[in-house]
């Protein structure tokens, strides 16, 4: 059984050095084991320099993306600035990697939005090239979106063969290439599209039925790897709540997604569900506890680093 590892956001929104300074320090001091940052065009830091910043100014806690939109860069060139992170940060880098979603960032600066089947073939793609960089010597790659002949990337990262790749899902076709080719695998939610083009979670995918098909699925595509695997789960459909009446913002929760999703939950589900974080201190704690017991998850993104810090304090390392 694996020890339990929390990850926290390194920051919501645009933030200063001092303030992303202070943030850092706290969380390194409460356990966590990682900050991370989104990939997005909204307002927020580009990743790579925030998590520069963070490794400045912090001696053990390693840093990450969560994640990376595979269709907004070429793989050759920001596999030069992960290697970078990862030397400058002595060895502390998890790249976090996914294939978009988010089809009004797309429509927004012109870039085509291809159906998700596309999407994923794309990822797998880019894995291909990022491991290739990373790895010893030159390369060559012939695939449908990228051609690589005799590169040889560099600086190589400090990490051997490569910082540990985290690649999260809640469909099969990306949970099945996650277990193939990743070291971390996060549960996410299948989403749902809409007229609008934003795509929306479908609340069936979060429940705790749901996530024992997803480790189903991992387990069969990951064959012998599966025992390496770290499996990861993350808060969806509203932050983290800390109250002494959870059922309450259970029966909360069930009416939202109702009105937003048309899919009946009750709150039962919502409470048993691994993506849903509602309950006190203690009824957390023994709730991580019990998620690793059942489904082999032992590692939690809990949003901001004063949500559960209480929590990660008893957990972290056990």
């Amino acid at each position: 059984m694996r020890s339990f590892r929390f990850t926290a956001s390194a920051a919501e929104g645009v933030v200063d050095a001092k303030e992303l300074a202070d943030t850092a320090r706290r969380a390194e001091s409460i356990g966590y084991s990682a900050l991370v940052l989104q990939d997005h065009l909204l307002p927020q830091h580009a990743p790579i320099p925030l998590l520069a910043t963070i490794a400045a100014v912090t001696e053990r806690i390693r840093i990450g993306t969560y994640v990376l939109n595979a269709d907004l860069r070429h793989p050759a060139v920001f596999a030069q600035d992960l290697a970078s992170l990862d030397l400058l940060s002595g060895g502390r880098l998890e790249i976090g990697l996914g294939a978009g979603w988010n089809r009004p960032e797309y429509d927004a600066i012109g870039l085509p939005f291809q159906p998700v089947g596309a999407r994923v073939r794309r990822l797998r793609e880019v894995i291909a090239v990022l491991k290739g960089c990373f790895g010893d010597g030159p390369f060559s790659f012939a695939g449908e979106h990228f051609t690589i002949n005799e590169h040889d990337g560099h600086p190589k990262p400090a990490q051997r063969p490569h910082p540990p790749l985290f690649v999260g899902g809640g469909g099969r076709r990306l949970l099945t290439l996650a277990a193939e080719q990743a070291d971390i695998i996060g549960l996410g939610p299948r989403l749902l599209p809409t007229v609008q083009g934003k795509p929306e979670l479908d609340p069936r995918s979060i429940t705790a039925d749901a996530t024992a098909e997803k480790i189903g699925w991992i387990r069969e595509a990951a064959g012998d790897r599966f025992d390496q695997l770290e499996i990861n789960t993350y808060s969806i459909g509203g932050s983290v709540t800390v109250t002494d009446n959870a059922r309450a913002e259970a029966n909360r929760r069930a009416d939202q997604l109702r009105r937003l999703t048309g899919v009946e939950m009750s709150a039962d589900e919502i409470l048993d569900s691994p993506n849903m974080f509602i309950g006190s201190i203690d009824g957390l704690t023994q709730k991580f506890i019990e998620l690793r017991e059942r489904f082999g998850i032992s590692s939690i993104m809990v949003g901001s680093v004063d949500a559960l810090a209480p929590v990660v304090e008893r957990l972290a390392g056990r």
